[in-house]
């Protein structure tokens, strides 16, 4: 197993039978893990981002959910089990990964406390093995003095260890391969700014932080080689929803022909969605774009867009390389798993 750089704190802790998250709303400036008690103390880590990254709120959910019933007799554990899924599921209805872990628990044949946390542990490790995989296939694309553009956060902070899109940098710098990274703010919640720049400079990668309107001129001054983005959900024919602006840089991408590759797991393909305009995208408060100096008045903040297949080069994920892809290659790709 190839071993994440301990100087960025794990996301989810689960030792001696408790359960941690890190706060991911105070970081940079504090390192500090929420103890979760209980299941509404999960369902508001989820719905206020402490604990975020499609991946990273699905293993959360597990344990949450094993947890939760704990305590619960033996004959009304099941009808609790499905009641706390259902709110759990309406958290954040975006990402895949959360309804996913949640119905694998609830497909279990038994579900004694005992053996839902095993199954939990099983998913987080899973993933990290996912993650290993993915940086593997995706380090090919890493290629010396490159210059790379990432987005919001897809890092180790949104799942278990590499991160999806910053797996294949991460392996490159371990290899001693020299390479660049821009990481734009993404506004409004700044994930790049606060999370991913904080992340990579942490794992000693040459990184630099740009606004987000910056990678069009850069662009059109050929200083990006390539952009990796992670992705929530990827629908059966391939259309992507990620973080808003990812939509906007993969026109960008195709414009000044840059390669645009999406970095998921095989858990993140959602064959029962046909396309991405079934996608539920998640819409957030005012109070995120609304700050001192904003003026009174609506705020539409939708928290994802959705990217068309056609603009996407590839998919690098656990399974391999998807280029060229359409609904057919990632339909054998992924019942491969």
């Amino acid at each position: 197993m190839i071993r994440f750089s301990e100087r960025v704190p794990e996301t989810i802790r689960f030792e001696r039978g408790r359960l941690a998250f890190l706060d991911q709303r105070k970081l940079p400036a504090e390192v500090h893990y929420w103890q979760i008690d209980t299941l509404d103390d999960a369902i508001e880590a989820i719905r206020t981002l402490a604990v975020r990254g499609a991946p990273a709120i699905g293993i959360a959910a597990a344990y949450a959910l094993a947890l939760s019933v704990r305590d619960v007799p033996a004959e009304r554990r099941t009808a609790v089990l499905h009641a706390h899924a259902e709110r759990l599921k309406g958290s954040r209805p975006t990402a895949v990964n959360l309804a996913a872990a949640v119905d694998r628990l609830l497909a279990m044949q038994t579900h004694e406390p005992e053996l839902l946390l095993a199954e939990a542990e099983r998913l987080h490790a899973e993933d990290r093995s996912m993650c290993a995989r993915i940086g593997q296939f995706g380090m090919p694309l890493i290629r010396p003095d490159a210059n790379v553009l990432t987005h919001c956060n897809a890092g180790a902070l949104a799942v278990s260890a590499l991160g999806t899109a910053t797996a294949p940098l991460y392996l490159a710098h371990r290899a001693g391969r020299k390479f660049h990274v821009w990481v734009d703010e993404t506004r409004p919640l700044l994930q790049g700014a606060r999370l991913t720049a904080w992340e990579l400079a942490t794992a000693g990668i040459d990184v630099t932080l740009i606004c987000d309107h910056v990678p069009a001129s850069l662009m059109a001054a050929g200083r990006i080689d390539l952009v990796i983005v992670g992705t929530d959900r990827v629908a059966r024919n391939g259309d992507t929803a990620n973080k808003i602006g990812t939509l906007g840089l993969a026109v960008l991408a195709q414009h000044f022909k840059v390669p645009f590759y999406v970095a998921c797991p095989a858990t993140t393909y959602d064959p029962d969605t046909p396309e991405g305009s079934s996608i539920i995208i998640e819409t957030r408060g005012a109070d995120e774009v609304l700050g001192t100096q904003a003026a009174a008045v609506n705020v539409y903040n939708p928290a994802f867009d959705v990217t068309p297949v056609n603009l996407i080069t590839g998919f690098i994920t656990d399974q391999g390389l998807i280029t060229a892809p359409d609904q057919d290659r990632l339909l054998r790709t992924f019942r491969r798993q």
